[in-house]
């Protein structure tokens, strides 16, 4: 059986830098604006549909760039796939849910059930592909099955939504229907643009990390408006905002701790088992908050998005670490 995490490089390992995100502080930013001067009225109505409409694009843009002929051959490394979205549509979700009766008590109501969204979101794209790509991992199989995820998950996300939080979300045929449109059609229209615009996409590849970051940006700054507006910040105390760092940051180690024993369980090879522990691992901003808009209301959306920040903020500081690690160690 192959062991993946094993190296015979005897260059030693120097100390690993660490950075600061650009876009962690971004977020931090956006959530900060969005706390101290909430928009409301028709300026909120409009900066809604501008977020919706990028996110549509961010959406058509993964499209265009996954190659038909990349997919079917990445969707051949089936035990991939079947690890990947076991963990985060099955193991993440157990976690979420067997875990808000205990936290509940300790961080309300509200970020409880913020917790359980976070574990039922899917991976997210570009930063596993960036992340696989430094560590030496297995490239294409990254795109493909966080593309695979994501897809998969504009459907089994509101399905476990409604099943595991019935009494937050209003999952209706309209609001899955929105969440269709907004994700599925314009992935579906990229494919079908391919042969026209996929050259263009490679050769421009930082438009769609600008895209990417700035669509997300958006729904994080209107997230926290709506928040003020709706006064939740009262109910947010210090201790319960450290309790669920904490607990983001052990529900990360578990994960990754996880996704390293199924790799050597099943006898990954290290690229691949690579591309496992960042797709297994992480969850996605992009998908997740615009979907929290469409399944809760507007009020509320803010105080349940808090864990999943919290989250995707240490999965980049962890990841970029792992990553660098990784590649000293090929």
């Amino acid at each position: 059986m192959t062991q993946p995490w094993h190296h015979t490089s005897a260059v030693p390992a120097r100390p690993v830098p660490i950075r600061f995100d650009a876009f962690v502080v971004a977020l931090l930013a956006a959530a900060l604006l969005g706390a101290l001067f909430p928009v409301a009225g028709e300026a909120y109505g409009a900066l809604r549909v501008v977020s919706m409409v990028s996110i549509g694009v961010l959406f058509f843009l993964y499209g265009v760039r996954l190659s038909t002929a990349e997919t079917v051959a990445g969707l051949t490394n089936w035990k991939l796939h079947i690890a990947i979205l076991v963990t985060t549509f099955a193991a993440f979700p157990l976690v979420g849910v067997s875990l808000r009766g205990v936290i509940e008590p300790a961080v309300g109501a509200g970020l409880a059930a913020g917790f359980v969204l976070l574990c039922l979101v899917p991976t997210t794209v570009q930063s596993n592909v960036v992340f696989t790509r430094m560590a030496g991992g297995d490239t294409a199989a990254a795109v493909v099955a966080a593309s695979l995820s994501s897809v998969i998950g504009v459907f089994l996300t509101p399905a476990l939504v409604a099943l595991t939080m019935p009494a937050n979300a209003e999952v209706s045929s309209r609001s899955v229907v929105r969440i269709i449109v907004q994700f599925l059609l314009p992935f579906a229209l990229g494919q079908v643009a391919r042969p026209l615009l996929g050259g263009w996409v490679t050769r421009n590849d930082g438009w769609l990390k600008h895209v990417d970051r700035s669509s997300i940006l958006l729904v994080v700054f209107l997230a926290f408006a709506a928040g003020t507006t709706a006064g939740v910040w009262s109910r947010v105390s210090i201790g319960s905002f450290v309790f669920m760092v904490v607990l983001c940051l052990a529900l990360l180690a578990v994960a990754c701790g996880w996704l390293v024993g199924i790799a050597r369980l099943v006898g990954f090879s290290r690229p691949v088992s690579i591309a496992l522990l960042f797709c297994g691992s992480n969850k996605s901003l992009a998908t997740g908050l615009p979907m929290a808009a469409v399944l809760f209301p507007p009020h509320d959306v803010a105080l349940i998005v808090l864990p999943l920040m919290i989250y995707h903020q240490l999965q980049i500081i962890a990841g970029g670490f792992i990553a660098t690690k990784l590649a000293q160690r090929g």
